[in-house]
C-alpha cells in the first residue's frame, strides 16, 4: 500500500537509508515522473542496501526506456526486487542500462535457484546451439553469451537478496554462481566450435574431445559473484582413424583459447570474467591442452604437493563429460595419496604462511580472503585435513568446504563446536565477500574502508545495524577462525599421522599381530585386544580412538614399555568414559597425544598415578599447567581441605589425594624435560613440607584436647628431605620434638606419642608411600621417637657422638610451632657449627664411612652401581661436604646451608675445595640423584642400583634425554662420572 505524502518527506527519506537527501528527493521526482508515479507509490518497498545509488540506476534507465522499469513498479513483489537489486548492485544498474528489456527477469519471484540443467539449456538457447555448435561464430554470438549469462546472474542475484536469511543459503547462491559458469563456458565453447570451422572440418571437430575441469571454487561449487574462473583442459580423440590424437590436440588448443576469449575477450558487452587455466601441469609455461596421459605422466613424475592440493577441488565443469570423468577417475587416488608425500603437511603449512607474506601490509586488516582469520584460513584448515585422513577415510573426500566440515564433524575430526563455528564463519565471510563483489560486480575481497561503505555492507548482507556493527562482526569472526586455523591446522597430529607407513595407516586384525610385534610389543595379542576395546563400536568416542590409533600406536612403540603404556592408556580412557575434553584435546591440542604416549611409555610411576587421576591428561594442554605450584597454593587447599571435612580421616584422606595429584604433575613436568632436576627436589619437598604440616593440623586437633593446648610439637626435617633434595621415592627423614609449656611431663610425652601415631597412621599411602623416616634420632632405633626440646638439648650436650652433629647439619624446620622450630634450629647449630671438630671426632666420621661402605651395602650387589652408597656417588658428596661444613662452618657463613651443592659451592668459593674437584663431584651427584628417580619413574618402585638389564638402562637413559639404545653409553658414563668422582673424593677426605 502506498505511503501517504509525509512519508516522503526529508525525514522520511532518512529513515529509508538515503543519505544524500536533497538530491534523492530530485531524483525521485524525476524517476517518479518518467513511470508515471506518485513518490509515494515509487517508495513502497525501497528496501536497499544503498537507497541513493537505487534511485540513481534506475533514472539512468528510465531516461533510456522507462517502460521495462515501469512494468516491474505495477506489483509489489517485482518492485521490491527492483530497488534491492539496483540498490546492492551498481554492476547490475550498469547492465539494465545497457539491455533495459533485460528488467523481465525481476517480473516474477524465483521459488528457487535454478538448476545447472536449466542453465546450460538456457545459455545455450541464446546462442542458438545445436548438437556443440552455434548458430552463429560472430561477435553477436559472444554477445548473446554474455547477455543471456548476465540474466542469469540478475535472477540469482534477484533470489539472494529476497531471502529472509541469505547467510543461510550462501552455499545455494555459490553452487549456482559455479552452475552458471559451466554453462558460460559450455556455450563459449559452442561458439568455438562454430569458429574454427574454417580451420577444421566438422567431422574433426565432432571426433575431438575437450573436457574442461573446473579447479578451486569453480570445481567445488562455491564461486563467488565476480571470480576468475580456473580450469584445466584435457583433449583426446574419440575416433583415431577420423582425428588422431596428436591433431587433436592441436584441434583442442584452439577450441580452449576461443572458449577463453569468448568469456574474457573484448567485445561489445563486457567481459565476464578470467577463465585461468594456471593450474595446468608446468603452469603458464605448459601446454594449455594435453591429453589424459601426459596429465598422469606429469602427476606421477614432477607435480608439487600444492598442485595435488588443487585437485582436491577437480570436476568436469563442461565440455567432453566422459572425458572429464575419467580424468577425474584417474587424478583421485594420486589426489588422496599425496599426503604420504615426504613433508607434505610441512609443505601445505609453509604455503599458507607464504600467502599470508605476500599480503600487501596497507590491506591486511581488510582481507577477507587472504588475511589472517580470512576464508583461506577455513579453507587451508578443511583441505589438510580432509588430504592427511583422506589417506584412510573416503568419507571425507569431499570438494565443497561446507560439506567437508560436515564429513569432518562426521568422521570425529573436528569437534561439534569447532566445526559449527568454522561453517557459520565461513557463511558470514563469504556472504560479505558476495556483496561486496556484487555492488560493483568486480573483484574484490577487501572489506569497505570508509563510514559509508560499512554501512552499505550492513545493510546488504542485514549481519548487523550499523556499519561500526558490521566490522565489529568481522574482527569478531576473524579471531575466532584464526584461533581454531591455528589450532587445527598446525595440529602435530597431522604430520604425525601423514608420516605413518602404508601398512600402519589402518589396524586390521589378519595383518596388525606381526606389525605390533615388529615394531616394539612384546605381547602383540594383547596389544591387539587393547585396541580393539578401545576402536569398537559407532560411538563418536570409538570414531575418534580409531583415528588416534594408528599415529598412538607408532608413539608407544618408540617409547620403552609400550604394552604397559596401551594398557594404561585403555585404563585412563575407560576412567574417563565419554568426557567430551578428553579425545577432543588429544586430537586438537598442541602435542598432547605425542605427550601421552612419551609418558605412559616412560613411567609406570606417572602410568599408575594417572590411571587414579585421568583428569591430570588436561595439565598435557599447557606447560605451565605441568609445573608446580607454590607451597602457599598447596598449603592453602590443604587448609581449605580441612574446613570441609568433619573429620581427620576424611580431611587427611583428601590431603592424601592431593599429594597424589601434585606428585603427579612433578612427575609429568619431570619426564616431559620441562622442570630440572633442581626444580623436581625444590617440588617433591615443598609437597612433603604441605602434606606433613596439614597432617599435623589435623591430627593435634584430634588428639590434643583444649586444656593442653599449650603443649608446642614440631617436625623437623633431615636429611635429604632437610637438604630441600628429594628424588622421587625417597623416604622424609624427620626428627619429632615438644615442648610441654607447662602440660604434665608425663602426659605431654603421651600426647606427643599419639601425635605421632596419627600422623604415621593417616599419612600412610600404599600408592605412593610416604614413610615418616626417624631413624636419625638420638640413640637411633633404642632412643624415643619424640622428645621434649629439654631432652634434645640435654642429649646433644652429654652424649652426642660426631655422626649426630653431622646429621644435624641437615636439620631444617619442616611443620607445627614456628617458636618450637626456632628453638630447636638454634640448639642444632649451637651442635653443627662448632668452632672446632676434635681431630678424634674427624676420625670418627672417616672410621665411620668406611664401616658404612662395607656394612650397609645390600648383599651381593655390585658396590659400583648402587647410587648412594657406591664410590663416587651421592654418600661419598655429602659425607665430603658435610665433613667440610663441620670443620668451617663456624668461620665461613656460607656453609651454613642444609643443600648440599649449595655448600659445595660456598665449599669452592672459601678455596676448601678445587673448582675442578667441585665440578666432578657435582657432576657425580646430579647424575646418580638424576638415575635415581630415574628408576622410580620407569619401574614405579624405588631402588638404590643402577639396573644391569639393557632393556631397564635404555629406558632409563632416554628419561635422561640420551637417544634410544644408550644403556652401554649411559653405563660407561656412569662409571666414568663416579670414577673420577670418587678419586677426588678420597683426595679431599682421607688427604
Amino acid at each position: 500500500m502506498a505511503r501517504s505524502d509525509e512519508s516522503v518527506s526529508l525525514s522520511a527519506l532518512a529513515r529509508l537509508g538515503f543519505a544524500e537527501l536533497s538530491e534523492a528527493a530530485s531524483s525521485l521526482d524525476e524517476l517518479a515522473a518518467l513511470l508515471g508515479l506518485d513518490r509515494a507509490a515509487l517508495l513502497d518497498g525501497a528496501q536497499a542496501a544503498d537507497p541513493d545509488a537505487a534511485v540513481e540506476g534506475m533514472l539512468r534507465v528510465a531516461r533510456r526506456d522507462a517502460a521495462p522499469l515501469k512494468t516491474l513498479f505495477v506489483q509489489a513483489d517485482s518492485r521490491r526486487r527492483a530497488w534491492r537489486v539496483f540498490g546492492a548492485s551498481q554492476g547490475l544498474g550498469g547492465f539494465f542500462l545497457r539491455h533495459p528489456s533485460e528488467l523481465s527477469v525481476l517480473a516474477t519471484s524465483a521459488e528457487r535457484l535454478p538448476s545447472a540443467d536449466e542453465l546450460r539449456s538456457r545459455l545455450l538457447e541464446a546462442i542458438g546451439a545445436r548438437e556443440g555448435f552455434a548458430a552463429s561464430a560472430g561477435d553477436d554470438a559472444l554477445v548473446a553469451l554474455r547477455v543471456a549469462y548476465r540474466r542469469e546472474l540478475a535472477g540469482i542475484a534477484a533470489f539472494d537478496l529476497s531471502h529472509a536469511s541469505a547467510v543461510d543459503i550462501v552455499g545455494d547462491v555459490a553452487a549456482a554462481l559455479a552452475d552458471i559458469a559451466g554453462a558460460a563456458l559450455e556455450a563459449s565453447l559452442a561458439v568455438a566450435r562454430t569458429q574454427v570451422r574454417g580451420a577444421f572440418g566438422d567431422e574433426e571437430i565432432a571426433a575431438t574431445q575437450l573436457a574442461i575441469i573446473g579447479m578451486g571454487k569453480a570445481g567445488a561449487r562455491e564461486l563467488n559473484y565476480v571470480s576468475d574462473v580456473d580450469v584445466i583442459f584435457v583433449g583426446g580423440t574419440s575416433d583415431e582413424e577420423v582425428v588422431s590424437e596428436a591433431r587433436a590436440i592441436d584441434v583442442a588448443t584452439r577450441l580452449a583459447r576461443e572458449t577463453m576469449r569468448g568469456l574474457s575477450g573484448i567485445e561489445a558487452e563486457p567481459p565476464l570474467w578470467e577463465v585461468d587455466a594456471a593450474l595446468r601441469p608446468e603452469g603458464k609455461q605448459g601446454a594449455l591442452v594435453r591429453s589424459l596421459a601426459s596429465h598422469l605422466a606429469y602427476y606421477d613424475r614432477w607435480a608439487k604437493s600444492w598442485e595435488f592440493q588443487a585437485l582436491l577441488k577437480a570436476r568436469p565443469l563442461a565440455g567432453d563429460a566422459a572425458l572429464g570423468a575419467a580424468y577425474i577417475e584417474a587424478v583421485q587416488p594420486k589426489v588422496w595419496s599425496s599426503a604420504a608425500r615426504e613433508n607434505f603437511v610441512d609443505s601445505v603449512q609453509r604455503m599458507r604462511e607464504r600467502v599470508m607474506e605476500h599480503i600487501d601490509p596497507d590491506d591486511a586488516p581488510y582481507q577477507l580472503k587472504l588475511g589472517a582469520g580470512g576464508l583461506r584460513d577455513i579453507e587451508f584448515t578443511v583441505q589438510l585435513l580432509q588430504l592427511v585422513h583422506g589417506l584412510t577415510d573416503p568419507t571425507i573426500r569431499t570438494r565443497g568446504t561446507l560439506e567437508s566440515i560436515d564429513a569432518l564433524v562426521e568422521g570425529g575430526y573436528i569437534g561439534r563446536v569447532e566445526a559449527a563455528t568454522f561453517a557459520d564463519d565461513y557463511r558470514v565471510l563469504r556472504l560479505m565477500e558476495h556483496r561486496l563483489q556484487l555492488r560493483e560486480l568486480s573483484r574484490t575481497h577487501l572489506m569497505p574502508r570508509t563510514p559509508a561503505g560499512l554501512r552499505v555492507l550492513a545493510r546488504s548482507t542485514a549481519l548487523a545495524e550499523s556499519g561500526e556493527a558490521v566490522w565489529q562482526r568481522w574482527e569478531s569472526v576473524r579471531r575466532e577462525v584464526r584461533e581454531i586455523h591455528i589450532r587445527l591446522f598446525y595440529r602435530p597430529l597431522l604430520s604425525a599421522v601423514a608420516a605413518l607407513p602404508e601398512d600402519e595407516r589402518t589396524l586390521s586384525t589378519a595383518q596388525a599381530h606381526d606389525r605390533l610385534a615388529a615394531i616394539g610389543f612384546r605381547d602383540p595379542t594383547g596389544a591387539l585386544r587393547h585396541i580393539g576395546a578401545l576402536t569398537t563400536g559407532l560411538s563418536r568416542k570409538a570414531t575418534i580412538q580409531r583415528h588416534l590409533m594408528p599415529i598412538m600406536v607408532r608413539w608407544f612403540a618408540d617409547g620403552s614399555d609400550p604394552d604397559y603404556a596401551l594398557i594404561a592408556f585403555r585404563r585412563i580412557s575407560e576412567r574417563l568414559g565419554d568426557t567430551p575434553w578428553f579425545l577432543r584435546m588429544l586430537r586438537d591440542s598442541s602435542g598432547a597425544a605425542e605427550s601421552l604416549t612419551r609418558l605412559l611409555s616412560s613411567s609406570r610411576y606417572v602410568g599408575e598415578l594417572m590411571e587414579w587421576i585421568p583428569e591430570s591428561v588436561a595439565w598435557l594442554d599447557s606447560t605451565e599447567l605441568l609445573r608446580p605450584r607454590s607451597r602457599a597454593a598447596i598449603d592453602e587447599e590443604a587448609r581449605a581441605i580441612q574446613t570441609r571435612h568433619d573429620t581427620v580421616v576424611g580431611a587427611l584422606r583428601a590431603v592424601r589425594a592431593l599429594r597424589r595429584r601434585e606428585l603427579l604433575r612433578t612427575a609429568m613436568g619431570a619426564v616431559l624435560d620441562v622442570l630440572t632436576i633442581e626444580e623436581v627436589a625444590t617440588s617433591l619437598t615443598e609437597i612433603t613440607d604441605a602434606t606433613i604440616q596439614a597432617a599435623l593440623r589435623a591430627v593435634y586437633r584430634e588428639v590434643v584436647p583444649p586444656e593442653d593446648g599449650a603443649l608446642d610439637f614440631a617436625v623437623i626435617g633431615m636429611g635429604r628431605f632437610g637438604g630441600a633434595e628429594l628424588g622421587f621415592g625417597s623416604d622424609a627423614d624427620i626428627l619429632f620434638v615438644y615442648d610441654a609449656n607447662g602440660v604434665d611431663p608425663e602426659r605431654a610425652q603421651k600426647l606427643s606419642m599419639q601425635i605421632v601415631a596419627g600422623l604415621r597412621e593417616h599419612l600412610a599411602d600404599n600408592r605412593v608411600p610416604l614413610d615418616l623416616d626417624a631413624d636419625l634420632r638420638p640413640e637411633g632405633r633404642s632412643g624415643p621417637v619424640a622428645r621434649s626440646i629439654e631432652a634434645y638439648a640435654e642429649y646433644y650436650r652429654r652424649w652426642s657422638l660426631s655422626w649426630e652433629a653431622q646429621a644435624l647439619l641437615r636439620a631444617r624446620g619442616v611443620a607445627g610451632s614456628a617458636k618450637l622450630t626456632s628453638r630447636f634450629m638454634a640448639l642444632a647449630d649451637s651442635i653443627r657449627y662448632p668452632e672446632a671438630v676434635d681431630l678424634q671426632g674427624t676420625r670418627e666420621i672417616k672410621r665411620i664411612k668406611a664401616r658404612v661402605e662395607g656394612e650397609r651395602l645390600p648383599q651381593g650387589a655390585d658396590p659400583r652401581r648402587h647410587l648412594k652408597l657406591g664410590p663416587g656417588t651421592l654418600s661419598d658428596v655429602e659425607w665430603l661436604v658435610q665433613l667440610l661444613q663441620l670443620q668451617h662452618a663456624h668461620r665461613v657463613p656460607a656453609l651454613r646451608t642444609t643443600s648440599t651443592i649449595a655448600a659445595l659451592d660456598a665449599a669452592v668459593e672459601a678455596d676448601l675445595v678445587p673448582s675442578a674437584s667441585a665440578d666432578l663431584l657435582r657432576d657425580a651427584w646430579r647424575l646418580s640423584s638424576r638415575l635415581r628417580s630415574a628408576i622410580t619413574l620407569f619401574t614405579g618402585q624405588t631402588s638404590d642400583v643402577l639396573p644391569t638389564e639393557p632393556r631397564q638402562l635404555d629406558a632409563i637413559g632416554i628419561l635422561l634425554g640420551y637417544p634410544e639404545r644408550s644403556a652401554t653409553v649411559l653405563e660407561d658414563d656412569y662409571l666414568g662420572v663416579t670414577r673420577r668422582a670418587r678419586k677426588a673424593f678420597e683426595a679431599l677426605f682421607y688427604g
